[in-house]
């Protein structure tokens, strides 16, 4: 019998699954005042919670039972998600069942930018003003939506559009081509080509490093005037700042908007425009999504319960004394390459081959497991794990492949990580590990050198011929950026360099340009672990 209490209040459906599995004693705590809750918990198998509960490590030394903690909705900021997993509890989530009501609720926005309802029922209901011409809107029907990420939310919002006659493009490096191209719609490679082509733009990234203010006042002067703005995805993605400049001259029409960088908002500059419509972080407000939430949680708690399965769960307790402390510095370096590779393509990747060779073969899964957790970080908005990754990676059209590395190598131990991508794009990256804490990359597509994965790096490919590399430290110089580290790989029978430039602060998207137009650049990219 397991033991399963609810600390936060779920829908009816969710307990009515609760009540009836077998197996299941189910409790319900709701009510119970938030610093006594712990207290009831000493022998819960399981709880399931929402936001308005607080699991921190105190919270945790009560629950000396304690196997699954269910959050009942996407966020888990409310739980201290490394002292979970060192106690083995395993932490779900519902990432899911809020899809459609931040769908609605993004078109609902938009339909508001375009015609304005919000300012009219005001103005006709509480001023009793009948003003038709001031309200003249236009139509969704013709216009061009620009919708950076097409994740779950953002493929929906471009069905929906069309089906208003809304010709759709898409950004999003990070999916196959065909996920946009087989619903109608029109995917680029380059977000400039979105900005300046959108008479609507709608947001549905991750908020990551890369996509914090990704709309910023560059990009907000590069769009047409008179284009509208949403953002019921993350705050942050676009700078607050620029917003306001772009409404105050003009140049946006109108501005529909979530959610914001600091929460909650009950005052902020932005709402002094007629023509900017707000509303609280009600995306995933709606009964019906509440009920997805409920019931999928319930569900989700009782297969971890019983073994069958923890599609999402956000983190996992790992069986180190499984693997060799050498193993655990090659686990370490696999994810760290993975996320190098998904950097420095940015695009997305449908195949990655691991291999291994020496003593570390004996850990070839999890090799394969932890390279996918790198790559898939930076490529979608979810918790990734070791137990949601392989869900993830098939959600996404990512495959990966353990073989053993039957070629020459003068290491011991060797680690090659082989992404395919785009066309048929290939890239290698090779590293291993010198001594304890001394992993390294040995190679990188033809070139052979060494540097340590972490910190912000700049990768720059160029013609190897005399000054090329000078005029990069006197840009770099120019601005203020330190050198922290250089290592330099050459390929003579093709006349090209590779250089891993480390630095001590990130380098902007200007700066990269300026060094790409040096006479002998090839490529540039910037890399941060």
């Amino acid at each position: 019998m397991y033991r399963v209490v609810v600390c936060d209040t779920i829908s009816d459906a969710g307990i009515k699954i609760l009540q009836n599995e077998k197996d299941i004693e189910l409790q319900i705590k709701s009510d119970v005042d938030k610093k006594e809750l712990p207290r009831h918990l000493t022998d819960a198998d399981a709880i399931i919670t929402r936001s308005s509960t607080t699991i921190d490590k105190e919270f945790l030394s009560y629950c000396k039972n304690l196997k699954v903690i269910g959050r009942a909705g996407v966020g888990v900021d409310n739980i201290d998600l490394d002292e979970a997993s060192k106690r083995g509890i395993v932490v779900l989530n519902m990432p899911t069942g809020n899809t459609l009501a931040a769908t609605e609720h993004t078109m609902t926005h938009m339909l508001n930018c375009l015609r304005f309802m919000p300012n009219a029922n005001y103005e006709l209901k509480y001023k009793h003003t009948w003003n038709r011409k001031k309200w003249m809107g236009i139509e969704l029907y013709g216009k061009t939506l620009g919708i950076i990420g097409m994740g779950r939310i953002g493929t929906r919002v471009a069905i929906r559009a069309m089906s208003f006659g809304a010709n759709v493009v898409v950004y999003d490096p990070y999916i196959p081509k065909e996920k946009a191209t087989k619903i109608g719609a029109r995917i680029v490679d380059d977000l400039d080509e979105l900005l300046k082509s959108s008479d609507i733009i709608t947001i549905h990234t991750p908020k990551t490093e890369e996509t914090y203010n990704m709309i910023d006042k560059e990009e907000i002067e590069k769009m047409k005037d008179g284009v509208i703005l949403i953002n019921c995805a993350r705050g942050g993605l676009y700078n607050e700042k620029a917003l306001y400049e772009g409404l105050k001259s003009g140049k946006i029409r109108a501005l529909g908007i979530d959610v914001f960088e600091n929460e909650p908002q009950p005052n902020h500059p932005l709402f002094e425009f007629d023509n900017v419509f707000v509303t609280p972080h009600l995306g995933a407000n709606t009964y019906e999504s509440q009920v997805r939430v409920g019931e999928g949680i319930a569900r989700s708690v009782i297969d971890a319960l019983k073994g069958r399965g923890y599609e999402n769960a956000v983190n996992i307790k790992m069986e180190e004394e499984e693997i060799t402390e050498l193993g655990k510095q090659f686990l370490g370096l696999a994810e760290r390459m993975g996320s190098f590779l998904s950097q420095y393509i940015k695009s997305f990747i449908k195949k990655v081959e691991v291999y291994a060779h020496g003593e570390i073969e004996n850990c070839m899964n999890s090799l394969g497991l932890f390279s996918s957790v790198g790559i898939l970080k930076n490529m979608i908005d979810e918790h990734v794990n070791y137990v949601n990754a392989p869900y993830l990676a098939k959600e996404r059209g990512l495959q990966v492949e353990t073989k053993i590395y039957t070629k020459t190598t003068e290491f011991k131990n060797y680690l090659l990580l082989a992404a395919e991508y785009d066309d048929n794009k290939r890239i290698e990256i090779g590293g291993t590990v010198f001594e304890p804490n001394k992993a390294r990359i040995v190679y990188m597509d033809g070139f052979d050198m060494e540097i340590e994965l972490t910190g912000n790096i700049i990768v720059f490919k160029n013609h190897d011929k005399p000054g090329v590399i000078g005029k990069v430290g006197l840009i770099l110089g120019k601005h203020n950026i330190n050198i922290a580290d250089f290592r330099l790989g050459r390929k003579k029978d093709l006349g090209e360099a590779l250089s891993f430039i480390k630095v001590d602060q990130e380098v902007s998207d200007s700066i990269l340009k300026e060094i790409l137009d040096i006479d002998g650049a090839i490529s540039i990219a910037k890399v941060k672990l």
